[in-house]
Order: C-alpha cells, then structure tokens, then sequence
C-alpha cells in the first residue's frame, strides 16, 4: 500500500464538514493533519468531530507547521485564488472548492503557477464523478446514441441566504449568484460531457439583475456553441416547492440521455426503446459518493496513476461566465 498523502483543510465551514472531510476519513491512503479556519471554535469543533490532529487561524500557519501534501481549500470564493497560490507556493498540491477563481484571467494565473509549481490543481466538480453522470457520459461516448444536438439542464433549490452580510450575498466575495453557485456545476457538465466545445453566442437573463453589492437568485442561459451545439441551463436558490430539482439530459440525434434518474433511451426500428442501465441502487447517494469518487481521482492524479488537467476545461468554462454576466447586465447577446 503507498503511504497515506498528508491533507490540510482550509476552512472549516459547511462543505468541508459536509462533503469533504466525510470523504477524507473514508479514504484509506490518506491522512488529515490538519485544519484551518479564522473562526478557531468552528475549527476547534470540527477537528474534534474528525479527529484532526492540529487546529490553526490561517493557512500561513497551517502550511509550515502541519507540512501538508495537499491542501484542501474549502474558504469563500473570493478566497480561493490567493489560497491556491499560497499552497502551491508551499509545494502542495491542490483540490479547490468551485470557483477556482471569480475571473478567467485568475483561473489562467492559477494555471501558470501550478505549471511553474509542478504541482496538481483540481477544482472540486463533483458532479462529474457521480455514477449516474459517469454511465451517461459512457453511453454518448459510446456513438449508440448519434450526434449530441443540446443539453438541457436545471437546479432549483431552497436555499435562504441569511443576512445580506451574508458572503454569499456579497458579490465582491461571491462573484455571483445563483448562476455561480448552482449554474456553474450544469455548464461544465453540459461541455464536459460534449468535449468542450467552444462557446460562439451567450444569452442569458439573470434576477434580480446582480448589481456591484448584491446576487442573482435565478436566472438562465442559453450557450451556443461551435457546429450549432445549444446548452440551456435554468436555476434558483430560492424555488419554493416540494422538494429541490436537478436535471440534466443530453438530446442526441438517434435518442437522449438524462441523470436523476439515469434513463437512456435510443430510437430502435423507428420506436424509442428504454435501455437504461438496471441493477441494484447503492445504499449511499449520488452527493456522498461523487465527493469519495472526486478525491480517489484527484489522489491518482498525484500519485501520477492518471494524466493530470491542464485547467484548460476551466479557463473556457470561467470566459464562458463572464459572457453569461455580460449578457444579462448589457441585455444583449454576447459573442466569443
């Protein structure tokens, strides 16, 4: 067995005691030295919860005193740039929470110094190591279903965002709303899954219109992209219904595919015919599972098992981003 990877978590908020750290102590060749958080009894408390070793204020004292391998950076988005560049400057690795950076040209600084660094960055996509996205990724790749014409896709979710004091409400911290926060998970699936194609015209609409201070809490996109290929993504953090919707299908020309459920359907003999994937469901959700499957892939790619990225895909997704905000603040479509 290889020797367990030293890991440092960089806040202690929500998605790290959620998602992360629940993957990380599940996971046999890898081992939590430590974390860090400017709030020290949230720290405290998590640490004590997973039986983190060491507790500090920032990731200044935790690089240099716990010596991680890589870090896990899991801080507010306005933070994630400086953070990875901190840790790859240390000589760590890095898994960062989305958005790596709240601008193209940050995600493009990043990329230069995780080259310089030779060191791996990833951004936390989960979405994209769930099995169901995985199986359907397989089935377009597998050409049974023709020529991928669009994807469409959509999260709508309940989510107060507390007191406008709230980071996630503030755009200098947030870097957006409800696009950033939900809509950036559904674009880059929709070019991941269809092999990034380049974006040529965005149009979106985004409400409330998001001014220097505030958010979006809806809005939509329409992308189309090099050879026609139309991505129509729809979302809401503040849906009021029975239950959070989340669904993504991809519409070929011989028959679609789609997640949450998984249901694959192709055109047989002039009908459509459901050959979706049967078996027996795991006891574990597609959220638990996509955060384990996440890090054994990022994990591969340090250990050098698997090829790295180039962060290119996410260069593309960030310009992609900034068109969409344009578009809705200028009320025109945009072209790339």
């Amino acid at each position: 067995m290889s020797e367990a990877l030293r890991v440092g978590v960089v806040g202690a908020g929500a998605i790290a005691q959620v998602a992360h750290l629940p993957a990380l102590v599940r996971l046999r060749d890898v081992r939590v030295v430590g974390i860090c958080d400017n709030d020290l009894s949230k720290a405290h408390a998590v640490a004590a919860r997973f039986q983190i070793p060491a507790v500090f204020e920032d990731i200044e004292e935790l690089l240099p005193e716990a010596q991680p391998q890589i870090a896990a950076i899991c801080t507010p988005n306005h933070l994630h740039d400086v953070h990875v560049q901190t840790a790859l400057s240390a000589g760590a690795h890095v898994l960062c929470e989305r958005p790596l950076a709240l601008s193209a040209a940050g995600v493009e600084r990043i990329q230069a110094a995780a080259e310089r660094a030779g060191r791996v960055v990833m951004v936390g996509m989960n979405h994209r190591f769930r099995s169901d996205v995985q199986a359907l990724r397989g089935f377009l790749r597998s050409g049974d279903l023709g020529d991928i014409v669009g994807v469409r896709g959509g999260w709508y979710m309940f989510r107060p965002m507390g007191p406008a004091s709230s980071w996630r409400q503030q755009r200098r911290q947030a870097g957006g709303g409800a696009m950033l926060d939900l809509g950036i998970s559904l674009i880059d699936l929709s070019l991941w899954l269809t092999d990034s194609p380049t974006p040529r015209v965005v149009s979106s609409v985004l409400k409330p219109q998001p001014t220097q201070d505030g958010v979006e809490e809806a809005g939509c996109v329409l992308i189309v992209s090099d050879q026609g290929l139309s991505i129509f993504v729809d979302v809401a953090r503040r849906y009021v219904g029975d239950h959070e919707r989340f669904w993504l299908e991809v519409i070929c020309s011989k028959g679609s595919a789609s997640i949450h459920p998984l249901r694959i359907f192709r055109e047989l003999h002039g009908s459509p015919v459901n050959v979706s994937p049967t078996g027996a469901a795991g006891r574990e959700d597609a959220f638990t599972t996509s955060y384990r499957s996440e890090w054994a892939h990022f994990l591969a790619m340090v250990r050098g098992t698997v090829p790295r990225s180039d962060l290119r895909d996410q260069v593309l997704l960030h310009r992609t981003l900034e068109a969409v905000y344009q578009s809705a603040g200028q009320g025109r479509d945009m072209t790339l």
